[in-house]
Formats: structure tokens, sequence, C-alpha cells
């Protein structure tokens, strides 16, 4: 039998006015009450007319892609559509935690802006880097990185396997550097430098994490009542209590999308639903799952788009 999934962005997908249209409904509106009481009016202003540098920083730009992948769920929610599970990367596995109904929208806002501001803060600038690998295999991205390693002392390791032949490295900067140039020798068609603040998914956040625990086991999580996919293994996570140990160690360790993907897949996945700002998990899905239904839902007009699919229009 068919089944669906919805997964959810994280940062890279964020756009000045992102979820406007959806703000403007009544479930829209509701979402957009809850991000002002929690974060104030200028977080909201900054959200919908920016400036984009402002927007860009982590502290902004994690709650508002979580707000605006809750405006475009609960839209799809209203349509009485009902997936099988849930999935994001990095923090859209917040967003699937908030839709699933692990943490209310509420906390989760508050809970992402900390993780936000520990991320910050944990590398001091220029001290940190993350590139893109491109067209080159797992295996061989991932000695490059030890081989850096080694030879220099200099943390870097894999941070996020995006899609085949597309895997983000990250550490410390002359690290990234030096792992690059080997991925080069090895064989990889390009290795492109990402414009982030720090590095992100590295063992250099592990302190970030430590006080993030903290944060995390203020909660009250409850079990989801779908599925979520966690980003640490690649599994389902069911149970609420196995929720902060898996978000501890995502924001050090590697994101494993293309694995979460192809679980879902396994599982007779044929749909997903990007929920959210842009088109980047799609993208991402189209090259390890060809041939599965894809739909994204930003604004009225998707949202309408995906309506009519499901009700067979």
């Amino acid at each position: 039998m068919a089944k669906i999934a919805c997964i959810f962005p994280g940062q890279g997908s964020q756009y000045v006015g992102m979820g406007k249209e959806l703000f403007a409904t009544g479930w829209g509106q509701e979402v957009l009450t809850t991000g002002q009481r929690v974060l104030g009016e200028e977080f909201i202003r900054i959200l919908l007319e920016g400036p984009e540098e402002e927007l860009k920083k982590t502290i902004y730009t994690q709650p508002a892609i979580l707000l605006t992948s809750m405006a475009a769920w609960r839209g799809l929610e209203e349509t009485g559509i009902r997936p099988d599970y849930f999935a994001g990367h990095s923090l859209g596995e917040y967003s699937a935690y908030t839709a699933a109904g692990s943490i209310s929208l509420e906390e989760a806002l508050r809970v992402v802006r900390r993780r936000g501001e520990l991320m910050q803060a944990a590398v001091p600038e220029g001290q940190g880097a993350m590139a893109a690998i491109l067209g080159l295999e797992n295996a061989k991205v991932e000695e490059a990185c030890r081989k850096a390693q080694e030879e220099s002392g200099w943390v870097v390791g894999t941070a996020n396997y995006n899609s085949p032949g597309q895997v983000v490295i990250s550490g410390e900067t002359e690290g990234v550097q030096m792992a690059c140039q080997y991925a080069k020798e090895l064989g990889a068609k390009r290795a492109l430098p990402l414009a982030v603040s720090g590095p992100f998914h590295s063992p250099l956040m592990a302190e970030a994490g430590k006080e993030l625990r903290q944060v995390l086991a203020a909660v009250a999580w409850q079990d989801p009542g779908i599925p979520v996919i966690a980003n640490i293994d690649g599994q389902e996570v069911r149970e609420g209590s196995m929720i902060v140990e898996s978000l501890v160690r995502q924001v050090s360790g590697a994101v494993l999308w293309e694995q979460s993907i192809r679980y879902l897949g396994e599982q007779g996945v044929d749909t997903l639903i990007e929920l959210g700002p842009g088109k980047v998990l799609t993208g991402l899905v189209k090259k390890i799952l060809p041939g599965v239904t894809l739909i994204n839902v930003e604004d009225s007009s998707s949202l309408g788009k995906a309506t009519c699919i499901f009700k067979g229009e």
C-alpha cells in the first residue's frame, strides 16, 4: 500500500517573506501569533521584511524556518492528509517532532532559538568551516577527512550525507581545506566551501551539545503521534524518551539524510511532501529515490496544487 512522508527543511532554505501567504490564512495566523508571542515583533519583521543578512543569522534562521514549516504543515493538515512518517534535515527534525505532537510549537520555538545561540557561540568566527564534496562516493569522502585529520591534527569529518555524490564535511577551517584537497585528488568533481557561520554537525559542536541537553531535558517530550526518522541513525523514533539523546547526538554528529530517505523507500513510501521554504530536500530526494512523487508546500499556490493531487483533481 502506498505511503506518504512529510519532510522538513533545515538552514539554507530561508528567504525573506517566506510563508507570507500561509500566515495570512486562519491557521497560519495562529502560527504567526505564537511566533510573535514567543520571539517578539522584531523577529516577525525580520522574517517577513528582512533584511536578508539578519535573517541569515542562525538565531533568526532556525525559528523562522520552523515557524514557516509549521504553517505549511497546518495547511496540509486542514486538507485531511495524514502522513505515515515524518523526517527533517537537521533543524527540520525539530519541525518533524512538532508536527508529530512531541513538543508544542511554543516550546519548539524557544528550543531552536537557544539551539541557534549555542551553535553560533560554540566556535569563534573564522575557526570553523563546511564544504560540499560533489561527485565522490561516501567512503572516499570519509577517507579524505581521515587522511587530513591524521596528517594535520585538525578536526574534520563528514557532516551531511545529502544524496549520492553529495556529502558535506565540517570542522576546523584548515582541516576542511586540506580534506577538500584530498577529496579532489581522490576524484571529487568539486569541493565547494559553504557560506555558513560555523562548523555544524562536527565534534566542535560537542560543548554546544552539552548545554543543549539541559535545554532539551526541560521539555516534557511526548511520544510522536507519527514515527519520526532520526538524522543520527536513519531509524524510527516512536517514544518520547528517545528524543533528547537523539537530538543531542545530532548537533555534533552527521545527518544521515540519504540513509533516512532510503529507509522510507524500504518502508513503501512513494510520496514525499516537503513542508517549508524552498525545494532543497525535493532536489535531494530525486537523486536518492528516482520515480517517487514529490510535492512541496510553501505558499497558497503550492498548497492548492498538493490538495488537488490528493483529491485526484
